[in-house]
């Protein structure tokens, strides 16, 4: 069973409107709070690659 961490730019209260990630086994899940059942299976190297473009998109 996945531990799920909230991503720490997520809002305080428990609820909608969170990012959690998870590890399982070689794999990273990630989850939106308001559609927990909607995974994304993301190799490290995934997600690395999605942060980078976010982070380009940013700016």
């Amino acid at each position: 069973m996945a531990q799920w961490q909230k991503s720490t730019f997520s809002g305080g209260a428990d609820g909608n409107e969170c990012v959690e990630l998870a590890c399982c086994g070689t794999e990273l899940l990630l989850r939106e709070s308001d559609d927990p059942t909607r995974i994304l299976p993301l190799a490290p190297t995934g997600l690395a690659a999605l942060l980078r473009r976010l982070q380009a998109e940013r700016l």
